[in-house]
C-alpha cells in the first residue's frame, strides 16, 4: 500500500473519505471522536497544499441520525480553525463548481454521501466504478485518500471505486488501525485472550470460530448479548424473560451455532457466573448458580456480575495480547456499567497490547475516563470482520490501486 507522505499534494484535488458517523441527540452531535481521530491526515494534507473534497456517511436511511453534515462541517471548521464550507449536493454540478473553485488549502464537506442511492448499497469494485458517483467525481480528482476504516469492511463507490481509477491511499488513521490489528492477529505471544460483548452475535461467533480454529486465542471471555448465547448455549437458564427478548430479536438462531463452538472448544470460551438486574429499582447481582436465579423468569439480566469481573480480571492480568470488543451490558446506565468499566479498566492495568474497538466500547472509555488501553480502534464492525478472518473491500482496494499507481511515485 501506498502511504500518505509519497505524494506531492501542492495544488492537487484530494478527495478525503472519512468515517464521521457520529452519535446524535435532537439532531446535534454528541461525540467528536471520530473527527479528532482524522484530524493527523486532515492537516498534513492542507499543509502541503491540497484542495481538500471532504465525504463521510452519517446514520442510515430512516434512523433518527439520518442527518446532513452540516453540523460536521462546524466542527471540522472549529478543529481544523478554517472555513470547512458545506456543500449541500454531492456529485452534481453545485459540487462539481464548488470542487473546481477549490484553492490549495481550501476545504469542503459534501453532503451525507448515503442520501445518494448507489452509496447506501454496497456492490463489487468494478461496479462501484460504474457509478454515477465516481464517474461525475474522478476527472475532478487527482488523489483518492481513504481513512474511514470503520467502514473498511463494507465496498461502496466512496470507498472502493476510484481505486484503479486514481491512486488510493490509506490516511494516518487507517494506517495506524492496520498496523494495530495486524501486530495482535499475527503475533505469537501468548497468552491471546479476545473479549466479545455487545449485541453483534454473528460477527462475535465468527471472530470466535476463526481465532481458536487458527490458533490466534488461547481465551476468549464472553459477555453482553454475546455472553448470553454462550451461556444458555451451555445449558444455564436465563429466565422467561432474557429467553423471550433473545427471541424477540431473532438471536435464538444463533445457539446452535454456538454450541458447535463449544463443542470443540468448549475449555476455551468463559461464561459469566454471575448477573445483575435490575431489582425495584436497584442493582441486584445474582450467582448463576443460586436460587435466585429464578428472578431471571421476570427481570432481565443487565451486566455482568462482580464474580465475573474479578476472574475476568485475573485472567487478563496474565495476557500478552487483549483484543476486546463490545461492552458488558448497558452501560448507558451508571449502575449497570460496573462490568463493562472493570473490565476494560483491568485492560488497561495489564501489561498486555491491547486492542478495544466498537461505538460503545469508544463511548464507556471515554465516558470512564479509561486509560492504559494500546489502541482504540474506530471501527467495531470493520475490527470484527478483520478478526473474524474476512477479506476487508477497502484493504484490497488498496492493494489493487498500488500495483496500478506503484510507478507514479
Amino acid at each position: 500500500m501506498f502511504k500518505l507522505t509519497d505524494f506531492n499534494y501542492h495544488n492537487k484535488t484530494v478527495f478525503f473519505r472519512a468515517d464521521l458517523n457520529s452519535p446524535m441527540s435532537k439532531g446535534r452531535i454528541i461525540s467528536d471522536a471520530r473527527f479528532k481521530a482524522v484530524l493527523p491526515s486532515l492537516i498534513y494534507l492542507l499543509e502541503h497544499g491540497a484542495k481538500l473534497v471532504i465525504g463521510t456517511h452519517q446514520g442510515r436511511p430512516y434512523d433518527d441520525e439520518f442527518e446532513t453534515t452540516e453540523e460536521h462541517a462546524k466542527i471540522l471548521s472549529e478543529l481544523l480553525n478554517i472555513d470547512v464550507e458545506y456543500v449541500e449536493d454531492i456529485f452534481g454540478k453545485y459540487a462539481r463548481e464548488r470542487i473546481n473553485s477549490l484553492k490549495a488549502g481550501e476545504a469542503i464537506i459534501l453532503e451525507n454521501l448515503r442520501f445518494a442511492s448507489e452509496e447506501a448499497r454496497t456492490a463489487p469494485l468494478n461496479a462501484c466504478e460504474r457509478t454515477f458517483f465516481v464517474r461525475k467525481l474522478a476527472p475532478l480528482i487527482d488523489f483518492f485518500v481513504n481513512d474511514a476504516f470503520a467502514t473498511s469492511h463494507r465496498s461502496s463507490p466512496s470507498l472502493v471505486g476510484f481505486a484503479r481509477i486514481k491512486p488510493m491511499i490509506p490516511g494516518f488513521l487507517m494506517e495506524k488501525e492496520i498496523k494495530a490489528l495486524k501486530r495482535a492477529y499475527e503475533s505469537d505471544d501468548s497468552p491471546k485472550v479476545y473479549i466479545l460483548g455487545g449485541a453483534k452475535i454473528d460477527d462475535s461467533l465468527r471472530v470466535a470460530e476463526n481465532v481458536l480454529k487458527s490458533g490466534k486465542a488461547h481465551l476468549i471471555l464472553t459477555g453482553g448479548l454475546v455472553g448470553h448465547i454462550f451461556t444458555f448455549a451451555k445449558g444455564y437458564d436465563l429466565g422467561d424473560a432474557n429467553v423471550d427478548f433473545l427471541h424477540s430479536k431473532g438471536l435464538l438462531d444463533f445457539i446452535d451455532w454456538a454450541e458447535k463452538i463449544l463443542n470443540e472448544f468448549y475449555p476455551y470460551i468463559r461464561t459469566p457466573v454471575d448477573f445483575a438486574i435490575d431489582y425495584e429499582g436497584e442493582r441486584l447481582e445474582i450467582d448463576l448458580l443460586s436460587d435466585e436465579k429464578a428472578l431471571f423468569d421476570k427481570h432481565s439480566i443487565l451486566d455482568i456480575g462482580s464474580r465475573t469481573v474479578e476472574k475476568y480480571s485475573q485472567l487478563l492480568k496474565k495476557a500478552k495480547i487483549i483484543v476486546a470488543n463490545g461492552p458488558m451490558g448497558v452501560f448507558e446506565r451508571e449502575e449497570f456499567a460496573h462490568g463493562t468499566v472493570g473490565v476494560f479498566r483491568a485492560i488497561g492495568e495489564s501489561d498486555a497490547f491491547s486492542i478495544v474497538g466498537g461505538g460503545h466500547s469508544i463511548a464507556s472509555i471515554y465516558k470512564y475516563n479509561i486509560e492504559g488501553i494500546s489502541h482504540i480502534s474506530t471501527g467495531g464492525g470493520a475490527m470484527l470482520s478483520f478478526f473474524g478472518g474476512k477479506r476487508l473491500p477497502v484493504l484490497e482496494a488498496f492493494k489493487i490501486s498500488y500495483e496500478r499507481f506503484k510507478d507514479k511515485v
